[in-house]
């Protein structure tokens, strides 16, 4: 058996980060929100567009609403953060 490089058209692979930087930014976000007091996260989709983050959903009451926004701020990394949450019921 011959061993032979992957290659397209005979150029070698580019490989992409394995987890971009947004995908990072989501995760973080989205860890802070699940395990922060103050807001049930399980209505909110974390969505990130570059550093800013955008937070879309619904909670049950207004207070979650700037609390989300408030630990999504935290987290390093995010320099804007978009929220688009309402309140009302969970979907």
């Amino acid at each position: 058996m011959v061993f032979k490089h992957q290659s397209f058209h005979e150029e070698p692979p580019v490989v992409e980060q394995e987890f971009p930087p947004e995908a990072q930014l989501e995760g973080a976000v989205a860890d802070a929100l699940g395990s922060v007091g103050g807001v049930d996260a399980t209505g909110i989709k974390v969505v990130a567009e570059g550093t800013t983050i955008v937070l879309l959903g619904s909670v049950m009451y207004e207070s979650e609403v700037a609390r989300a926004e408030e630990v999504a701020r935290s987290i390093a990394g995010v320099t804007d953060v978009r929220n688009e949450v309402t309140t009302g019921k969970v979907a």
